[in-house]
This record gives C-alpha cells, sequence and structure tokens, in this order.
C-alpha cells in the first residue's frame, strides 16, 4: 500500500462514494475505482462492499482504516520536516561559544533567536576560540562564537558582531586601584594572569604585543583560559589581567577594570561569528541575521 494509495482509500472510506471521493482526490472516477480493486487485489481481501448507493467498509477495511489514516498523518508530518528544514526552520543547530559570549552576547540572542525560530534546536557547547574552529572545520559544529583577531588561518569565514578592548583588571586593595585609568605600562612590576599560548593563542599574542608595544614582558604567574576565570584569580589577589572590557559587567568590590590609556588603540578585540565558507545552511544564515540585529 503505497501513499497514492492511501490517500484514496481514506478518501473512499470517508466518503462513502466513489464519485464525492475522485472529486476530493482531483480525479476521475473510473481511475479510482480500478486502483481500489488492485489494493483489494494486492491485500487479498475485500476492503469494501459495493451497494447501489456507495460502499461501505468491511471487517478488513475497518481494521485498516485507523492505520492508514495513522500512516498518511506520519507521511503529512515527515514531509511537512523535510520542507521545514529544506527552510532552516526545523532540526538542530549545533553552535560553539567562547566564554565571554555569555556576558552580553548571547542573553540576547538565544531568547530572540528562539523565539523567532522555535522549531530549530539549539546545541550549544562551550569552548576556547582555537578548539571551535577545529570542530567546524571537521563538521563537528555548525557555527560558532569565537574571539578575533584571529592569527592562524583556516577554512571558514569571520561575521564581527561585538567589538570590545582590553582593560585592566586589578585587586581592589592594589595602590592602582584608585586611578580612573591607567598606562599599560603601570603594570610592568605586578605579576600576570596570562591566557595560555596553546589553548587560547590569539588573545595570548594580542595581550602579549601590546605589553612589548608598552615596553615590557610582562612576568606570568598564572594562567587562565576562560576570562571568567581570569578575573576569579584577580579578585584572589593572585595578579593582573588584561580582559575584555565587557567582563566590567559582573564587577564587584573586590576588582576593578581600569581602561588603558595607553596604547591607542588599546588592544581592539571582540567576537566574531565563524561559519564554513559559502555556507548555503538556511539554519546558520538565520542564526547569523538573528546574532546581527541582536548587536545593533
Amino acid at each position: 500500500m503505497d501513499f497514492r494509495q492511501l490517500q484514496q482509500f481514506v478518501a473512499l472510506a470517508e466518503t462513502g462514494n466513489f464519485h464525492r471521493a475522485a472529486e476530493r482526490l482531483h480525479m476521475a472516477q473510473p481511475p479510482l475505482s480500478i486502483s481500489i480493486r488492485k489494493l483489494e487485489d494486492q491485500l487479498g481481501t475485500a476492503l469494501f462492499v459495493r451497494t447501489s448507493r456507495g460502499v461501505r467498509l468491511t471487517q478488513a477495511g475497518e481494521a485498516a482504516l485507523h492505520d492508514a489514516r495513522r500512516a498518511l498523518f506520519h507521511a503529512q508530518q515527515a514531509r511537512a520536516a523535510a520542507i521545514a528544514a529544506g527552510q532552516g526552520e526545523r532540526g538542530a543547530l549545533r553552535i560553539g561559544f567562547i566564554g565571554s559570549a555569555t556576558y552580553a552576547l548571547l542573553p540576547k540572542l538565544i531568547p530572540a533567536f528562539r523565539a523567532a525560530h522555535p522549531g530549530i534546536e539549539l546545541i550549544l557547547h562551550e569552548s576556547t576560540t582555537a578548539a571551535i574552529l577545529d570542530r567546524l572545520e571537521k563538521h563537528q559544529i555548525d557555527a560558532g562564537l569565537v574571539r578575533f583577531p584571529i592569527l592562524n588561518t583556516g577554512n571558514y569565514s569571520l561575521t564581527p558582531l561585538e567589538n570590545d578592548v582590553f582593560v585592566a583588571a586589578v585587586p581592589a586593595d592594589s595602590p592602582l586601584a584608585g586611578a580612573d585609568a591607567i598606562p599599560l605600562r603601570a603594570l610592568a612590576d605586578e605579576p600576570f594572569i596570562m591566557y595560555p599560548a596553546a589553548q587560547v593563542p590569539n588573545l595570548h599574542a594580542v595581550a602579549m604585543l601590546l605589553c612589548q608595544q608598552a615596553g615590557f614582558v610582562p612576568r606570568v604567574t598564572q594562567e587562565a583560559v576562560q576570562v571568567q576565570t581570569q578575573v576569579s584569580l584577580v579578585e584572589s589577589g593572585l595578579g593582573v589581567a588584561l580582559v575584555p572590557s565587557v567582563a566590567a559587567r559582573y564587577a564587584n568590590r573586590r576588582v576593578r577594570f581600569l581602561p588603558l590609556s595607553s596604547p591607542r588603540p588599546a588592544g581592539r578585540i571582540g567576537i566574531a561569528l565563524a561559519a564554513r565558507p559559502d555556507d548555503g545552511d538556511r539554519q546558520v544564515q538565520r542564526f547569523l541575521a538573528a546574532a546581527q540585529a541582536a548587536v545593533n
């Protein structure tokens, strides 16, 4: 029993009349009669009792009707799901993100995207920029919110979403904490909490370059991958750090975030959406559109 035969069987069962069933199916009556007879021959049993007034279901027809309706429903659901997925409105979207995207970007983006596209399930993975780009190229995720600038080359495109600068995070009891802004050179003698070069190579390189431009090589005493962890270590009095200014949204009394008066510009950094180049995936395009709307 194929999809066309299911439709014909259910239409005839519900109308009880070949003429009305043919009208519903937008076909002529003789081909419908022939098709139903072939179906009965295939099954080896009569599905209808023919009378001068129309047809009624046999016991075998009654038994088949419920499952036929259910099969039609699921077939229609599968068709609708395939069309919606092809249009980017159904399915799952795997997104990698860096921890600092949770400060401002994700809290605005996720609710707006889910409201606009409720049929798309978001599967979120927190990681580092390097790991996100690696997983993107291996097709293990569909897109990623990453930190730029990115110094290494790869098979991906970047759409900047959020621009930021480095600020100095210092313990609240530090002599430096009372300033409104400081030159980066003022941190030359402080113990530094730095991004590890192996795991966060881009931020590590930008932070080291800034320090060298200011005339010193930082004395690194601790390393931490996530911005939140660096801030926690600063709060604990273990040193100072260069962090994106967006981290100041969650400042407390134990840490100060100080703008850098020099060098200028004080390390332009930001968050971008990374995707595979020329990716025509409509779900990814919808996510990008929602991300751009969230930051405008």
